[in-house]
This record gives C-alpha cells, sequence and structure tokens, in this order.
C-alpha cells in the first residue's frame, strides 16, 4: 500500500546529558540541529546524502544509523518500509558527548513517524520506547525528542520521562575539543558499585539541580558536583578533566557533557559566558570551540508533504 506521506523534513537538536550528577536520568535539550530530508522513491532500499559532519565518514547506504532507526520504527509499527532518499545535514558533532548518535536515532524514528501519517498514529510513548530500544538508555533521546530539561527513568511498562521548563536565566555554554571519546570506553571505566555516601552526594546534587535549572540558577554551581562517574572518567580525558578543573576553580558549573569529551558550563546569566570562553582560551593545550547556545524547547519535529501537494 502506498503511503500518503512521500516526503518528510525531521529536525532533532543536540543533548547534553548527565549535566553531572544526574548520571543516566538527566538531559537538557540545546540549540544546535541536525536536519534531514527524506523522500520516498520507487527503488527498494536506501540512499543516504550527507552534509555537514560526518561527509566520508558515515555510512550511505541501509547501514546508516538514521535509515537502521528508520526501519525499526516501521518494522514494530507493522510497516513495510519502502525505498527512501535522505538527505542528512549534520551539524551536531559526532563522539563529543552532544547527542549525535541519539539525534541519529531519534531523526529516523521522527522520520518513519511522518512517513505514516494518516496510517499509523505514534504516541510519545511508543516513540521513547523506540529510541531507548535502540539507544540502550533514555537520557539522550528524552530530551532530543521533547526538548527541555527531561527527568528519564524506567519503570515496569518501560521507559518513562518528565520534561520541565528551563529558567530563562540558564545559559548553556558547550567547548567542543578536535578530539573524540568512545561512550564505550567512558562507560567501561565506570566502577559496578559506589561508596553509599557517593551515592547519597549525588542524590542531593542531582534533586538540587532539578531546583536550579528550574527555578534557582544561581545554585547552579553547587547543583552540579557529582562523584558518581566524572571523577572516574577523568584520565582517559586529561585535557577534559583540566578544563573542567580550571572552570570549577573560578566559580563556574561545568561539567562533562554526555560521556564527553565536549565541557557543558551552565551558566546562570548570559554575561558569565564570554568570561568562561576567555578563561579557556588561557588554559587549554588544544583547540576548543565554544558554543553559546540555547536551551532547545520544542524537541524533535517533523514536517510531512505529499507527491500531490
Amino acid at each position: 500500500m502506498a503511503l500518503p506521506v512521500t516526503h518528510v523534513h525531521v529536525r532533532v537538536p543536540a543533548t547534553s546529558a548527565n549535566l553531572g550528577p544526574g548520571f543516566d536520568t538527566l538531559g537538557l535539550a540545546l540549540a544546535r540541529y541536525d536536519e534531514l530530508e527524506v523522500s520516498v522513491r520507487d527503488e527498494p532500499g536506501a540512499f543516504v546524502e550527507v552534509i555537514g559532519v560526518g561527509v566520508g565518514e558515515v555510512p550511505t547506504d541501509e547501514t546508516n544509523l538514521i535509515v537502521r532507526s528508520c526501519a525499526y520504527a516501521f518494522e514494530k509499527l507493522g510497516q513495510k518500509m519502502p525505498g527512501l532518499h535522505l538527505r542528512a545535514h549534520n551539524n551536531i558533532a559526532h563522539g563529543r558527548g552532544m547527542g549525535s548518535s541519539g539525534a541519529a536515532i531519534v531523526g529516523g524514528i521522527m522520520a518513519a513517524k511522518g512517513l505514516l501519517s494518516g496510517t499509523v498514529e505514534v504516541s510519545d510513548e511508543t516513540l521513547l520506547r523506540l529510541a531507548t530500544d535502540l539507544e540502550g538508555h533514555p537520557d539522550n533521546v528524552a530530551p532530543a525528542l521533547f526538548g527541555g530539561l527531561t527527568i528519564a527513568w524506567m519503570g515496569d511498562s518501560g521507559p518513562r520521562f518528565k520534561k520541565l521548563m528551563v529558567h530563562r536565566g540558564v545559559s548553556p555554554l558547550v567547548f567542543v575539543p578536535e578530539f573524540t571519546m568512545s561512550t564505550e570506553l567512558a562507560r567501561s571505566l565506570q566502577p559496578s558499585s559506589v561508596p553509599h555516601e557517593d551515592a547519597i552526594f549525588n542524590v542531593s546534587r542531582s534533586s538540587l539541580l532539578v531546583a536550579a535549572l528550574t527555578q534557582s540558577p544561581e545554585l547552579l554551581f553547587e547543583a552540579t558536583e557529582d562523584k558518581l562517574h566524572q571523577n572516574y572518567r577523568a584520565e582517559a580525558m586529561p585535557e577534559t578533566n583540566k578544563v573542567v578543573m580550571a572552570l570549577r576553580a573560578a566559580g563556574f558549573a561545568a561539567v562533562v557533557s554526555g560521556a564527553g569529551p565536549s565541557v557543558l558550563v551552565l551558566c546562570s546569566d548570559p554575561s558569565q559566558r564570554q568570561a568562561a570562553i576567555d578563561l579557556v582560551a588561557k588554559v587549554q593545550e588544544t583547540p576548543w570551540t565554544p558554543l553559546m547556545l540555547a536551551v532547545d524547547f520544542k524537541g524533535a519535529t517533523v514536517e510531512t508533504s505529499s507527491s500531490d501537494g
């Protein structure tokens, strides 16, 4: 059966997960986007064009993560995926802790949702479940899907989320290095258990962080302290650790973005960002690109059209 929708435009924000103490739970959507044009074609299979980040590196056939995610969604929704032509306009850096793989997964699933519009209705809960199936945990895909600050957890019925609006004074700044970090390697550095007092410490700080991001930005520095994961990964990312430590020594709420190696600074006022940029310029040993980003409040979007208009 031919699909009534033959073309979709998908936009997915970058994300930063963990935010310091909220390991595998908290995530923030950032106003930097991967965009995807997907058209149905007569030929079977998929052809991918990549523009921007990842040119010459990411696959351009059915093994592409966006295509695999789209195909997974079609399968789980009980539909046959048609032949597809994808144009991926990538702006989210790969392997830097800004949610590029989560964005690719969400992009594929949102493309499937758009193409199946009018045929199958897909709920937010289903979107999150499909994305979590592919990503493995919901902390990156939840903010990519829904925007804002998200708290994600695994319930008895699967992944769940709560979206919160971020205080207008919160001003994210991301420092992106030229080197990459493997999420798998970063996770392998985690111990299987942590001291009781460290667990209590992180519960208090992650609870405080929700309040700081939504109501009281002046508490962001204390709220971003962490004892669960950043120290264990520091040895694998010495330059990242140096930047984080220098920023925190100067009073900035700096954390490792996701699995790294990028650094996220949660400023409580936009004017703080230039001071942080000036500081990093003095202490860095390798090039870091500063990105002054807003919080994305919309999450992933999809627009549809058909061949007859």
